[in-house]
């Protein structure tokens, strides 16, 4: 299978450097936002208008931040299921599973589909390690693998379409009780008066130790309050759609008390009260 005309749908804070991950590696690639081409500094050439985007895609790979979007992008504003020479569509957005599972039918059967979403924050995506939860047949994704390659550094085969969607949601989860329960243990902390540095090295070596915590300082959003647009407001959306996919009479008590938590986080000062 030739990969060309690659196309990332979602040039935001993860498809941003993801495109520019593929064009490093010499791929055919290209970009669509809705935002202008001239937004996007150094990627402002491969940035294409969406008519020329939609006649030269081969491989979409979206990187829309929830299911509107990815309407839009599949079949609403920017209608791409529908481009002529469209042969496969790479989901990386984080969505339910059920969504995720539902779209099969609704796109044209010559099209491949591949579940991809991936982790890491944008740190990983710029220095091209982000870990992808994949889900498609063995020949589908050895296929593609060039791909994630070039993008990422961790390839998880989780089964079948709609698989790696699964296990996204449920890693999403426990990324979303990481990051409610470190950051109440960051604040109590405070009020004893105990080294923010200090601790974090603790829980890094200790039996604490969680991904948000040993990341602390290089992931972008580890100390930002819940906004709508922001990482934050995200993994509130990536815990409903792990609540979606939950299993029928699960008890859904302790993810809805995380998704709670987490609206309620006020945006936290660097170590020594800067901003």
């Amino acid at each position: 299978m030739t990969l060309s005309g690659i196309g990332v749908a979602g040039c935001g804070r993860m498809g941003a450097p993801m495109l520019a991950s593929l064009l490093k590696a010499g791929f055919d690639a290209f970009g669509y936002d809705v935002r202008p081409a001239s937004d996007f500094a150094a990627l402002s050439p491969h940035m294409r208008p969406l008519d020329a985007f939609s006649q030269d895609l081969r491989i979409l790979i979206t990187v829309v931040r929830d299911i509107a979007q990815t309407e839009d992008v599949l079949f609403g504003a920017q209608n791409l299921a529908t481009a002529p020479n469209l042969k496969t569509i790479i989901l990386s957005s984080t969505l339910s599973p059920r969504y995720i599972r539902d779209l099969r039918p609704r796109i044209p059967p010559h099209i491949t589909l591949i579940d991809a979403p991936m982790s890491g924050a944008a740190i990983a995506a710029e220095e091209s390690r982000l870990s992808f939860m994949l889900g498609g047949t063995d020949a589908t994704l050895d296929a593609h693998q060039p791909l994630f390659d070039a993008m990422g550094a961790h390839f998880h085969r989780m089964g079948d379409y709609g698989m790696g969607m699964q296990a996204k949601v449920l890693n999403n989860l426990l990324a979303a009780s990481h990051t409610a329960m470190t950051r109440l243990v960051l604040n109590w902390a405070d009020d004893a008066g105990l080294d923010e540095t200090r601790l974090l090295n603790l829980i890094h070596t200790s039996s604490g130790q969680n991904w948000l915590a040993s990341g602390f300082d290089e992931i972008e959003f580890a100390r930002d309050g819940w906004a709508e647009d922001n990482t934050i407001g995200i993994l509130v959306k990536d815990v409903a759609s792990a609540l979606d996919a939950a299993p029928e009479g699960a008890d859904l008590a302790l993810p809805e008390t995380v998704q709670s938590a987490i609206r309620k986080l006020a945006p936290r000062p660097k170590s020594g009260g800067a901003p």
